[in-house]
């Protein structure tokens, strides 16, 4: 049975991760890391912790727990790379949240000290664990959709305010980019590239400003592939809106309606037809891959260097 530390106990840890750990064979939740001792505690009385002292707010007692095998890091982007490098170091394995981090070298540094301490690194990228998308896939491996021409994808929420830590320099680098426009990236990177070739042309339109802050509030992105399909994402902290993605190609076309979200619902057709598919929960899917990479000593399917693409491209729509 791998145990597993939860490091963080914000609104991700609360209603998602935590929730999906109790559903995964093979797996607990052991141990919980925070800021606040008594946060920590409270989170790990709620959701069953089974550690004897389930609770921390010392970064070095949490990590020197024998009993515990891996941690997942869902904490401000900029926490990252170090809590991803001390669990490392201390022989847990890593599910780490998205972004992995907030710049290339801390990224590259995740990765070799991951590899030289001989533990696994995964990286968050739910929607790939939608069985609507994955069904998707598939039908685009199969031909379904012939030659792919573009694919395009829009993420909104609305933002209250600009105090969180995104807007802080220390914790975070992106705003709408690092809460959902990284989802995007990696989403149609992985629907174009296996036919289209990675990405080898960008340009992107930020907005800034209306929430009185410097950081990216709405941005657009145009992307090429090698193979000459295009994609464009939508990713905005400014309004809520209904998520949408399309991929056209020569012999089809695929929409998806509310499947980029946190839920494992939402509405896929192909060319007018609707496909079907169950509603699952992508995190429980997502932790499972990691469990079972551990357990058969394999790379998880979303691994580092997966990360450290999509932090690539991040970096080059507005440097950090």
């Amino acid at each position: 049975m791998l145990r597993i530390g939860l490091v963080g106990t914000g609104k991700l840890s609360q209603s998602f991760l935590a929730p999906a750990i109790q559903h995964v064979d093979g797996a607990v939740l052991w141990s919980v890391l925070s800021r606040d001792q008594r946060r920590a505690d409270a989170f790990a009385t709620l959701h069953g912790a089974l550690s004897p002292n389930p609770g921390f707010s010392s970064e070095d007692q949490f990590l020197s727990d024998k009993s515990l095998d891996a941690v997942i890091i869902a904490t401000p982007d900029g926490l990252h790379a170090k809590q991803s490098i001390a669990a490392a170091r201390s022989g847990k394995h890593v599910l780490v949240e998205k972004p992995m981090a907030i710049s290339i070298k801390d990224a590259e540094s995740m990765i070799r000290i991951c590899e030289e301490s001989g533990v696994a690194l995964a990286v968050g990228y739910h929607l790939r664990w939608h069985k609507g998308h994955q069904l998707l896939f598939d039908e685009i491996k199969a031909g379904r959709l012939g030659e792919l021409y573009h694919a395009r994808a829009q993420w909104s929420f609305r933002a209250d305010n600009a105090d969180g830590w995104h807007n802080q320099a220390n914790l975070g680098c992106w705003w709408s980019l690092a809460g959902v426009g990284t989802h995007l990236i990696d989403w149609v990177s992985w629907v174009l590239s296996p036919e289209s070739g990675g990405i080898c042309k960008l340009d992107s339109f930020v907005s800034r400003g209306r929430l009185g802050t410097n950081r990216d509030e709405a941005v657009t992105v145009n992307m090429k592939f090698r193979s000459g399909a295009t994609a464009q994402i939508f990713s905005s902290v400014l309004a809520e809106s209904p998520t949408r993605a399309e991929i056209i190609g020569s012999a089809g076309y695929a929409y998806c309606e509310n499947t980029l979200g946190q839920t494992g619902g939402g509405l896929i057709e192909i060319s007018g037809k609707r496909l079907k598919f169950d509603s699952v929960d992508p995190y429980v899917s997502e932790i499972n891959d990691f469990v079972s990479a551990i357990q058969n000593k394999r790379k998880p399917k979303i691994s580092g260097e997966e990360g450290l693409r999509n932090l690539e491209v991040l970096c080059e729509i507005v440097p950090p």
